[in-house]
C-alpha cells in the first residue's frame, strides 16, 4: 500500500512539472480560450506522453480514449477537435513560448561565459498515402532511401532514381551547450505548394534572419552539408552570423595555391595533431588527426574562412569544417570539431519525435488544425528533454528504476536516457491517472 501511495505522489509531482513547465502557454491561452479548451489543452499534452504508438499516436479518435476514458472517448475526441478548430488561439503560441525558452538558455550560458550552439536540420513529414490533405507538397522521401540502403549479406538491392512523395517539410533548431541536454528552439513545418507556400523568401532564410537578429552573434550557428551551397553561404555573410558548416569534400575553395576541391587541399598533409577521442557511437577510443588552414569562398573573396579537417581514421570519412571562427592555435581548431559533434543531438530529435511522438501520424485535412497538433507535440519533447535537468535526478533516477528497470548496462549507461523515460512516465501515469491545479479563470 505504501509503495503504491507513493508511485502516486511521484505521478504526481511529475504532472505538477508538466504544469509548471506549460504555465506560461496555459495563462496566454486561458485569456482567449474557454476554461473547459485550455484544461483540454493540458490534459491532450498528458495524453501524448501516455499513448505510445508511432502510428496511430496523434490520431484524435485514440487521444480521446486518453483525454477522458475508453468509455468516454468519442466526448473526449469532440473536445480535442474543439480546441483545434478554435479560431482564437495558433501554433505560434507554442512556437513563441519555445523560442523565449531558448533565449533564457543562451543568455544563461552568456553569463557562464559559454558560448551556446544552435544547430539546424532540415527533414521532411510523409504522407505516402495522402493526396488530398491541404499544404501537402512533394517531398524526398528518406524512409525509401533508407530501405534501398546496400546491406551486407543481401544482394540485388534496389536502385534508380530518389523516391518522391506527399509531405511537408520539416526544420528544427535546438540550441546545445559543450555539455547537457538540448534544448528545443523552434519546430517548423511547411510547404512549397499550392496557398500556404511562403513567399517570398523560403522559410530556413526567414528562420536565420530571426535568429540573426534576436540572438545576433552570442551563438554559433552549426549546419551539416545539406547547407553547404554558395546561396547559403551568402546568407550567412548577409546577416553577419558566427557559423560551422560541414563543406563537401569535392566544393572548391580557395587558399595559397588558387582554387581547388576541399580534399585536394590538404592531399598528402600530415596531421597537425593528434588525439584520442571516444567514439560514443561505436564505443572505442579512435586516435583522430586535425588539420586546418585559411581559405576563401570563391564568390566571396573578401570574407576569411578557415577549413578544419578531422580524420577519424582507417574507414571513416573525415569531416571537412567550414567556420568564419578565428583560429590561431589546435585548440581553436579542437573546439571547432568538438561543437559540430554536438549535432548529433538534432539527429536524435528527429528519430525521438518520428517513432516516439508520431509525428508523422497525424490525419487532419486542414493545415492550420494539424500544425497547432504537430506544435502540442514539440512542446511535450520540450517538456520530456527538461526533466533532464539536475533537479530532477532524484525522481527521473526513481522513475526508471521503479518503471521501466533494464538489466543491461549499456542502457543504464545512456547519457539522456529519453526513450525509457517517456515509456516510465507513460506507464506511471496510466496506473495512477495524475489531476491538475491551473487556476483556470476564462470561462466563456
Amino acid at each position: 500500500m505504501s509503495n503504491c501511495r507513493g508511485s502516486r505522489q511521484k505521478g504526481q509531482a511529475l504532472a505538477q512539472a508538466l504544469e509548471t513547465f506549460v504555465t506560461p502557454v496555459l495563462v496566454k491561452l486561458d485569456v482567449r480560450l474557454d476554461s473547459r479548451l485550455v484544461r483540454t489543452f493540458l490534459v491532450t499534452l498528458q495524453a501524448m506522453v501516455v499513448l505510445r504508438h508511432s502510428a496511430y499516436g496523434l490520431l484524435l479518435s485514440e487521444l480521446g480514449g486518453y483525454i477522458t476514458s475508453p468509455v468516454q472517448a468519442p466526448a473526449g475526441t469532440k473536445r480535442l477537435s474543439n480546441l483545434l478548430h478554435s479560431s482564437r488561439w495558433g501554433s505560434w503560441f507554442i512556437s513563441k513560448f519555445l523560442w523565449e525558452q531558448a533565449t533564457d538558455f543562451i543568455e544563461e550560458q552568456g553569463r557562464q561565459e559559454q558560448v551556446a550552439l544552435v544547430v539546424w536540420d532540415e527533414s521532411v513529414v510523409e504522407k505516402p498515402e495522402s493526396s488530398h490533405l491541404e499544404g501537402l507538397c512533394a517531398v524526398r522521401s528518406s524512409s525509401a532511401a533508407r530501405l534501398k540502403r546496400i546491406k551486407p549479406g543481401f544482394y540485388n538491392p534496389p536502385g534508380g532514381r530518389p523516391v518522391f512523395v506527399p509531405g511537408m517539410q520539416w526544420l528544427t533548431l535546438v540550441v546545445v551547450g559543450m555539455t547537457g541536454y538540448p534544448r528545443l528552439a523552434a519546430m517548423q513545418w511547411w510547404t512549397t505548394r499550392g496557398k500556404f507556400a511562403l513567399r517570398p523568401q523560403p522559410t530556413p532564410v526567414q528562420m536565420l534572419q530571426r535568429s540573426a537578429y534576436f540572438w545576433q552573434r552570442q551563438v554559433i550557428h552549426v549546419w551539416d552539408r545539406g547547407f553547404a551551397s554558395r546561396a547559403w553561404l551568402a546568407q550567412a555573410f548577409r546577416f553577419q552570423v558566427r557559423f560551422i558548416l560541414r563543406w563537401k569534400y569535392k566544393q572548391h575553395l580557395v587558399d595559397g595555391h588558387g582554387k581547388r576541391a576541399a580534399w585536394q587541399m590538404v592531399r598528402g598533409k600530415r596531421s597537425l595533431h593528434h588525439r584520442l577521442i571516444w567514439d560514443a557511437r561505436r564505443h572505442c577510443w579512435r586516435k583522430t588527426g586535425l588539420y586546418w588552414l585559411p581559405v576563401t569562398h570563391p564568390d566571396f573573396p573578401h570574407h576569411p574562412l578557415f577549413l578544419v579537417v578531422s580524420r577519424p581514421g582507417h574507414g571513416l570519412k573525415p569531416w571537412y569544417l567550414l567556420t568564419n571562427e578565428l583560429i590561431h592555435t589546435h585548440e581553436d581548431a579542437w573546439r571547432i570539431i568538438f561543437a559540430y559533434a554536438r549535432r548529433w543531438q538534432i539527429e536524435m530529435t528527429y528519430r525521438f519525435a518520428k517513432t516516439e511522438l508520431a509525428l508523422e501520424s497525424p490525419r487532419l485535412w486542414s493545415w492550420h488544425h494539424r500544425l497547432k497538433l504537430m506544435m502540442m507535440v514539440s512542446l511535450v519533447y520540450a517538456f520530456l528533454l527538461s526533466l533532464l535537468e539536475t533537479r530532477f535526478e532524484v525522481l527521473t533516477t526513481w522513475l526508471l528504476r521503479h518503471w521501466c528497470h533494464r538489466t543491461g548496462q549499456h542502457l543504464r549507461d545512456v547519457a539522456l536516457p529519453l526513450y525509457r523515460l517517456r515509456a516510465a512516465l507513460a506507464r506511471l501515469w496510466l496506473s495512477h491517472p495524475p489531476s491538475f491545479s491551473f487556476a483556470w479563470k476564462n470561462s466563456g
